[in-house]
């Protein structure tokens, strides 16, 4: 029962768990009740079904029918069922039957269904394009020192942290 054998299985058990590769994350799902003010960054899969009032970069973005987003959006792939009034910047969009985008999309591949209501540019880019075109500041530059915004607390500048 407590024999050396069987501290030795045990720990080649753990180390299997470690070894095995990291498995996708659940979507982190912002519910239809929920009102979001500031900025949302993730590696994995964001959906939306409440209000959100800032950009979104992720990799994967699905904007339920109830959603209704302000801000640019930055991701892999978008898909939209509900409200953006912004920029939408991906590898791959799609607008459903139910969405109301206003605003630029810069894009791969963009799908359209028949029903969905888009004002803005449309611009395909390639992949090198996208990704330069990606990057984005987190630091305002506009903000007054005594009176730094969200976003340029969230960096590392001690300059910016709060008395």
């Amino acid at each position: 029962m407590f024999s050396k054998k069987n501290k030795v299985k045990g720990s080649s058990l753990l180390n299997q768990k470690q070894s095995e590769p990291n498995k996708p994350a659940v979507p982190s799902i912002l519910s239809r009740d929920l009102v979001m003010t500031g900025d949302l960054i993730s590696d994995g899969e964001i959906q939306v079904d409440g209000k959100v009032i800032g950009d979104i970069k992720t990799k994967s973005l699905l904007v339920g029918k109830t959603a209704n987003i302000k801000g640019e959006i930055i991701a892999d792939d978008v898909r939209v069922h509900g409200t953006v009034d912004g920029q939408i910047k991906a590898h791959t969009v799609t607008l459903a039957k139910s969405a109301h985008v206003v605003g630029d999309i810069l894009h791969v591949n963009l799908s359209i269904e028949t029903g969905a209501f888009l004002e803005g540019l449309c611009k395909r880019m390639l992949d090198t394009e996208l990704a330069d075109a990606s990057k984005i500041s987190l630091i305002n530059k506009d903000s007054e020192p005594n009176n730094p915004s969200p976003s340029a607390i969230l960096t590392n500048n001690p300059k910016n942290v709060l008395s």
